[in-house]
């Protein structure tokens, strides 16, 4: 959309640079590295993997020119979402689909009310706009998306059990789906049912096994106490990627649920 209307000239960098391609076909230009990228530049948008890779790309070579905003996708925890004053935490809710359809959910997170305008007005174009929500602080952004990221964590894992419980009981998978549709956990059961029933392969997927992981490990740290359903989300995860479906979809844990 950037590039489409003429918004802005845009720079792009990514350690795996094949994916700058579509990028570079709309009109973007690739660097090979990121500190070239980011020279002389008004305003920088990071997304990387987490926490750890923001560390190591970001902070510790002191990437972002002084006095240029940094508007942030990464799921961080609120410990990290501060580290200069024109940093806006900014992640979002949701995969490709929702990204394409312009109705992803979006946390713009600044004490400084113009960093937000300007944050929102860029991330716009793919933010649902019902779920745009500016908040007064980064770590507050940050903690939305980890709230966000628990109650699918939660319903994946919540998910597992009542397939499980089907299995025992005798339900085909798309009995106990259907028996769902009214519950709690009628969100998952839709969104994941392609998978489940088998009429979608959980490689490639929409958000994977190895991120929700991630995300989930970062609620648990952050929290400093038990969280009894997001550690059993995470032990589903792991024993996914134990089986080498870090990189699929997170169905994995439903459709290979009796592992």
């Amino acid at each position: 959309h950037l590039i489409a209307n003429n918004d802005y000239e845009v720079r792009v960098w990514n350690r795996t640079l094949d994916k700058t391609t579509p990028l570079v076909d709309a009109g973007a230009t690739a660097y090979p590295n990121a500190a070239e990228a980011v020279t002389g530049v008004d305003v920088v948008i990071t997304a990387l993997f987490g926490p750890k890779t923001v560390r190591s790309v970001v902070i510790e070579p002191d990437l972002i020119p002084a006095g240029i905003p940094r508007i942030d996708t990464t799921t961080v925890s609120p410990q990290d979402a501060a580290n200069v004053p024109t940093y806006i935490a900014c992640p979002v809710v949701g995969t490709l689909g929702p990204a394409r359809a312009g109705k992803l959910g979006v946390y713009v997170g600044s004490p400084d009310p113009q960093l937000r305008e300007l944050a929102a007005g860029i991330v716009s174009p793919w933010a649902d706009p019902n779920w745009l929500k500016l908040v007064d602080s980064q770590p507050k952004a940050a903690i939305g998306k980890l709230l966000a990221n628990l109650a699918l964590a939660i319903s994946a894992e919540g998910m597992k059990e009542a397939l499980l419980f089907g299995d025992a009981t005798g339900l085909t998978a798309a009995e106990t789906l259907d028996m769902l549709d009214a519950t709690g956990l009628s969100f998952m059961a839709n969104l994941k049912r392609d998978f489940v029933l088998g009429d979608r392969s959980t490689d490639p997927g929409d958000f994977t096994v190895d991120a929700l992981c991630k995300d989930s490990k970062l609620m648990l740290d952050t929290a400093g106490q038990v969280l009894p359903g997001i550690q059993a989300a995470v032990e589903s995860f792991t024993i996914q990627q134990d089986h080498g479906r870090g990189d699929h979809d997170f169905s994995a844990i439903l459709v290979h649920r009796s592992e």
